[in-house]
């Protein structure tokens, strides 16, 4: 290919100075170690380990002892706490979608930055549903 044809785009990459495609060799892919060895200090490795049974005492002390479930929601379970966390902060009723309003740049009092406009008709993304209603205190 020459940068005489007619047909070739001189911006594009010629195949050898492209790397899309993953002909690379296995020295130069790399290599990720895993972070700690896996197995090496096992019971059994060795071939005296492997030639001769391995005492209960050790068994027992690499025997991972059964989980329960847990009971709660793990949020003030513990038993030194005042209950459960209450947060005043947060409502009860999921807002809708998010639009910008029209800011006033001449109406210092508003706080408005969005204006709710009901929720969609799809599914709302993970963000969109954490917002909730906060109701306004009532003096």
């Amino acid at each position: 290919m020459t940068a005489s044809d007619g047909d070739v785009d001189p911006a594009l990459l010629s195949p050898e100075e492209s790397l899309d495609d993953d002909e690379l060799g296995d020295i130069e892919a790399g290599y990720s170690p895993a972070e700690r060895p896996l197995g090496s200090t096992a019971w059994g490795t060795t071939e005296r380990e492997q030639s001769t049974r391995e005492d209960l005492t050790h068994r027992l002390a690499r025997e991972e002892s059964d989980q329960s479930p847990d009971d709660g929601d793990g949020l003030g379970d513990s038993s030194d706490t005042d209950g459960e966390l209450i947060d005043d902060e947060v409502g009860d009723v999921r807002a809708g979608r998010l639009v910008a309003s029209d800011l006033d740049d001449f109406d210092s009092q508003s706080d408005s930055w969005a204006d709710d406009v009901g929720i969609d008709g799809g599914a709302a993304s993970a963000e969109e549903a954490a917002v909730h209603v906060v109701p306004e205190d009532e003096e």
